[in-house]
């Protein structure tokens, strides 16, 4: 959802009430991530596997939901004809998507992507449909809203910790995106050597059992971390914007930190490094080597060092 930023606001700027509704699954927790978003209206909840949107009776039901919506246009960005074939039964008179295979037979506006994005990396595709169409990107890189409500929440909740915060993203969504409980638990051992600040471990509630072994070994290690686990998403967002820096996982997180222009390093040793945004620095192995536990607690006080600047110790108001 965050690399789609940049084609949601473009897209919404060209309707006459600047805004979209947006369709997507439960799990990107958009109604929480966008909901200081003032270019988004409604989020619609798009229940595929399993659930009341499954099967040839789900695109019923979905293209039902959709026709109570009223809507005129759909952008589709995705691949598949499942949602292009829900809104043509839903009676939306402009359908846009990308084109490919058989979604192409259920498109209004005679647009297909380029063979060579057809499966290209989801910005890719995006942007190709929406150069096709002329339709100009006013941010050249995401940018989230930061829900004001939050962050006063976050100011409060943590307001006795020092800054400058440094955030530590554990998640992964696979195991081989995991840099480990040993290693981030070393990384704040020797951050708090260095009086770098309050570390704050931020991860969902599927963390919840890594986070406390990282937390449990920094104590054994007589030092500190801030436990910043399973807050809600527009927390995380606030949280982050207020970080010196991010370090961690090629997840979510990284790219909510890069898209708040917090200085967001990845550790990208299971996956290829990003590339969309001026704010995330990719650490890999170093040459040679491969998966994440070749990335050294060295590597990573280094690149900290080089992209987040002196440390400035401030108390927060």
């Amino acid at each position: 959802m965050v690399w789609h930023l940049p084609h949601i606001h473009a897209i919404a700027a060209t309707t006459i009430a600047g805004k979209v509704d947006i369709l997507t699954k439960p799990r990107s927790q958009s109604d929480r991530l966008l909901r200081a978003d003032p270019q988004v209206g409604q989020i619609l909840w798009l229940e595929r596997e399993s659930g009341r949107h499954a099967g040839l009776g789900g695109v019923l039901r979905l293209a039902t939901a959709l026709r109570q919506g009223g809507y005129q246009r759909v952008w589709i960005l995705h691949g598949s004809a499942r949602y292009a074939l829900a809104a043509r039964l839903a009676g939306i008179s402009e359908r846009l998507g990308y084109g490919v295979g058989l979604q192409s037979l259920l498109l209004t506006v005679p647009v297909r992507l380029p063979p060579e994005r057809r499966h290209a990396h989801p910005i890719l595709r995006a942007d190709a449909l929406l150069d096709a169409l002329g339709i100009a990107r006013g941010e050249k890189e995401p940018r989230l809203a930061l829900d004001a409500e939050a962050d006063r929440a976050v100011a409060v909740r943590f307001a006795t910790w020092p800054t400058p915060w440094i955030a530590l993203g554990v998640g992964s969504s696979e195991t081989w995106k995991q840099w480990g409980a040993a290693r981030f638990a070393e990384l704040t051992l020797a951050l708090n050597q260095r009086r770098a600040g309050s570390i704050f471990i931020v991860g969902g509630s599927a963390e919840r059992s890594l986070a406390e072994e990282i937390l449990a070994r920094v104590r054994d290690g007589g030092g500190t971390a801030v436990d910043a686990v399973a807050l809600p998403l527009e927390q995380v967002a606030a949280l982050l914007a207020r970080c010196r820096c991010y370090i961690g996982n090629d997840t979510g997180v990284l790219n909510m930190a890069a898209a708040l222009q917090v200085p967001a390093i990845g550790l990208f040793g299971g996956s290829a490094p990003l590339w969309h945004s001026r704010f995330i620095h990719p650490l890999l192995p170093p040459a040679g080597e491969h998966g994440m536990a070749t990335i050294t607690v060295s590597q990573v006080l280094e690149a900290r060092a080089r992209w987040s600047g002196p440390d400035v110790h401030r108390t927060l108001a």
